[in-house]
């Protein structure tokens, strides 16, 4: 027993021995006092958590008024015969002529840019063909470098990319102008028709007038004068060789029996106005 206790008293003095010594007093001192320093530095007033989370910001949306966009008033057509058809709702331009290309297509300058143009409602011969050239003068004597109005029928343009539009020049309606002189004839090209009514009534005019292309040649019969001379006869020229004893321009325009005075002439082939309808070798043989 006494060798126990002599025992336990030495594990104790060596635990002792081994054991790390705590903190001074100053040590101890000196981080209380930082914990007191940091403390009071930290906010008071933090809120205490919530379970409700914060709101989203709203976007403010800010309407700008529509700007009023002032437009002209449409451009005024002037007092032009047989203008009365053209329409009042559809596009109008203001251009200048820069060339003349056969007697219903043209060239314009519309704000710098040069666009092909042919005339709506009506038909005129090429330059090459019989009356072409006159048609040509014609439209070059009403437009040529001229400051002209362009009206809009329905299409835009036509399968040549060329500009449909019914043409003003000096007061003068150049579409039907070319018409009434019978330099042209009506023709229906859907949809662009509003004027053809008024363009088939002025072709009837000149037809009736025998005017430009509708003035087929007859051959004239010598007439007496006062002095008892027989007056010149008018030498028929532009004859179509399949009518041979009459004299009748080949076509462009195509004409029917309505459209002469001659009856019952020799038809030769190809007979180009299809004058001999039943083959017979006479044409226009009644009416």
């Amino acid at each position: 027993m006494k060798r126990s206790l002599t025992t336990l008293a030495a594990v104790v003095l060596l635990a002792s021995a081994c054991s790390t010594p705590g903190p001074t007093q100053d040590t101890e001192d000196r981080i209380a006092t930082g914990v007191s320093e940091t403390l009071t530095a930290l906010p008071t007033d933090i809120p205490a958590p919530s379970d409700t989370p914060p709101p989203s910001p709203t976007a403010t949306l800010t309407f700008e008024p529509t700007p009023t966009i002032e437009t002209a008033p449409p451009l005024a057509l002037p007092e032009a015969s047989g203008a009365g058809c053209i329409p009042q709702d559809t596009i109008r331009q203001v251009a200048r002529v820069v060339s003349i290309t056969d007697g219903d297509t043209i060239r314009v300058d519309i704000d710098g840019v040069n666009y092909p143009l042919r005339y709506i409602g009506m038909d005129t011969p090429e330059p090459a063909e019989p009356y072409g050239s006159t048609a040509m003068a014609a439209n070059r004597e009403l437009v040529e470098g001229k400051t002209v109005i362009l009206v809009k029928d329905v299409s835009e343009t036509d399968v040549y990319d060329r500009l449909l539009r019914y043409v003003i020049a000096d007061g003068v309606f150049v579409n039907y102008e070319l018409v009434r002189q019978g330099q042209a004839q009506a023709v229906s090209y859907a949809p662009d028709t509003a004027c053809f009514l008024t363009f088939r009534e002025a072709e009837t005019g000149a037809k009736a007038s025998g005017l430009g292309m509708w003035a087929a040649i007859p051959i004239i019969e010598s007439l007496p004068t006062a002095t008892g001379k027989p007056a010149a006869t008018q030498v028929p020229t532009n004859c179509d060789p399949s009518y041979p004893t009459v004299c009748i321009p080949p076509p462009p325009p195509d004409l029917d029996c309505g459209d002469i005075s001659f009856r019952r002439f020799t038809v030769l082939a190809p007979d180009p106005h299809n004058f001999d309808r039943d083959h017979d070798g006479i044409g226009c043989e009644s009416g």
